[in-house]
């Protein structure tokens, strides 16, 4: 580690003090350990970015661990999107690694634990269980099948592992104190009958080990020095100490489970079960949709690895939970995007321009930048003609003193061209404005350095040529729901507070030709518009594009 690191963050701390107190820096480990049974989200980016980066800034080994103790929600397509998005996000792994692995060495210590007394098989329902259990204030009532005897406990597990039981039929409980403060230690299931094929082992198993039982006793089989959670696990921590307890052996390193703030988003929900119903009640189309939170959804938007990274490392690690503004993340993907997306010109909403005094079929080869933020972006050609596309808001008949854009006998600069000015209008019989009829200085191109190209008018505005362009989809993504918290009302559904403005589609848009040959995921700046990403649904004939984020928060407008 650094020696010039300026500032430690809690978890940091921790560490640092454990290497203070001896423990050698070659035993360092970390792991990722996610479940299968959705794709990760932003809020998961936050625990991969602290478990890889101390890796990083420790040269230590980090694994990646699945959590796929619940064959009833786990599925292969979510073990290959999750590598998919570590990798995508830049981080390796040392080791790829499944709690399924140690199915047999977890059975074998729960036999053990019987053995010793300390665990023993519960013939009652969960309804009757969690009754007994009692409440923070009221000590629980032990099972009328806590004292069997060895031999009936290793019988009846035995038979759960056949399948000889019904599901939800019988458990095994490990034997603590019904007593306990903490309503965890309150003699906690260890196994449930669960007779459901498995992605890695099939039919091999009846009984499936639960949760806490598999966490730490994984940790301590893999060697993690350090088992980094989120809050919600900290009154875990106890009953994770109570099972390595029961397995630890002398000279082997001792997990240590430390516990973070998760990150919650604003204008989002971080529930996995809740982002499912999403997805399966076909409110949004798949796991990446451009709107959902998750990994791929904001990858597919256009977000990219370093603004995510860098959003991770701005929002930090706390001990309490707290509500992240979506608008940080926001910042960070304009921020980069801003030094590294080529500037372009597209129009969503075209309405004609022909300029009348301009030569019927003549064309200039114009030059614009590529992005003024970046000195090596060079330049490119942009082809243009008598008749332009510019976008229907850009034009208005009448207009106050404030609108800088084209007006009737007012003028304009069309950008990297040619100063205009509007001189008459042609409508439909409906009364809608189909073409602008303008007239222009010839002497006044960008660039020129004739007097007229340095005369200054109040307004630019961007235009495409209507003999090169090229036609696009435009999707334009905003937040999911209107609620900065759509899950913390209790009289709602989180769905109530859904967003029905989240997309519109604009499917008469036109972009300039040099973007003809844009490939998937390509990123620009639609000038004055916003950043876009080239969408996966684009073919030959018409692109797709997706909108990352707007130059302005107009949201922020609306909501004040």
């Amino acid at each position: 580690m650094s020696e010039e690191k300026k500032s430690l963050n809690f978890i940091e701390q921790i560490i640092e003090e454990d290497l203070s107190s001896g423990l050698n820096p070659e035993k360092l480990r970390f792991r990722f350990p996610p479940e299968p049974n959705g794709y990760l989200h932003i809020g998961h980016a936050a625990s991969i970015c602290l478990n890889f980066g101390l890796g990083e800034e420790y040269h230590a080994p980090v694994n990646l661990r699945f959590d796929d103790t619940n064959p009833a929600k786990e599925e292969q397509e979510y073990v290959d999107a999750i590598k998919k998005d570590i990798q995508w996000l830049g981080f390796k792994w040392d080791k790829e690694l499944y709690s399924s692995d140690y199915f047999q060495q977890l059975y074998d210590w729960a036999i053990l634990l019987i053995k010793k007394g300390k665990a023993y098989v519960d013939d009652q329902t969960s309804a009757e269980i969690a009754e007994q259990k009692g409440t923070p204030i009221k000590d629980g009532v032990d099972s009328p099948y806590r004292n069997r005897s060895v031999e009936e406990n290793l019988e009846l597990f035995e038979k759960m592992k056949k399948g000889e039981f019904d599901e939800g039929s019988h458990v095994l409980r490990a034997k603590i104190s019904m007593k306990a403060t903490n309503m965890l230690m309150r003699d906690p299931i260890i196994y449930r009958v669960l007779k459901k094929s498995h992605h890695r082992t099939g039919s091999d198993w009846n009984i499936y080990p639960m949760y806490d039982w598999t966490h730490g006793e994984s940790d301590y089989i893999e060697q993690v020095s350090h088992s980094i959670c989120t809050l919600e696990f900290k009154h875990h921590r106890e009953l994770y100490d109570w099972f390595l307890d029961q397995v630890y052996e002398d000279k082997k390193l001792r997990p240590k489970q430390r516990e973070f703030a998760r990150r919650n988003l604003s204008y989002t929900v971080m529930s996995k079960r809740k982002l499912l119903q999403l997805v399966e009640e076909g409110i949004v189309n798949g796991w990446d949709d451009p709107r959902m939170p998750t990994i791929s959804g904001l990858r597919r938007r256009g977000y990219t690895p370093k603004s995510i990274r860098d959003f991770s490392e701005t929002a930090g690690i706390a001990k309490r939970d707290n509500v992240t503004d979506i608008a940080l993340l926001e910042f960070h993907i304009k921020n980069e995007l801003n030094r590294t997306a080529q500037r372009v010109m597209a129009v969503l909403d075209p309405v004609k321009l022909v300029i009348t005094n301009y030569p019927e079929g003549k064309e200039e080869i114009l030059i614009a930048e590529n992005n003024p933020e970046d000195e090596n972006a060079g330049s490119r050609e942009v082809p243009f003609s008598r008749e332009l596309y510019i976008e229907r808001e850009d034009f208005r008949e009448q207009a106050n003193k404030k609108f800088f854009r084209l007006k009737l006998d007012k003028e304009v600069r069309l950008k990297s061209a040619y100063i205009i000015k509007a001189n008459s209008v042609v409508k439909d019989e409906n009364g809608e404005i189909i073409e602008i009829h303008c007239t222009y200085d010839e002497d006044s191109r960008s660039g020129s350095g004739t007097e007229a190209s340095k005369r200054r008018v109040k307004g630019t505005i961007h235009w495409v040529s209507i003999d090169h362009a090229e036609p696009a989809e435009v999707r334009l993504y905003d937040r999911l729901f209107t609620d900065e918290a759509p899950d913390s009302h209790k009289d709602k559904d989180f769905k109530d507070f859904i967003n029905p403005d989240s997309l519109k589609i604009l499917d008469n848009a036109f972009v300039e030709p040099s973007l003809k040959k844009a490939k998937t995921g390509d990123q620009f700046q639609f000038q004055r518009l916003g950043y876009f990403n080239v969408d996966k649904d684009s073919t030959s004939e018409k692109l797709v594009f997706n909108r990352t984020v707007p130059l302005r928060d107009s949201w922020a407008k609306q909501n004040k």
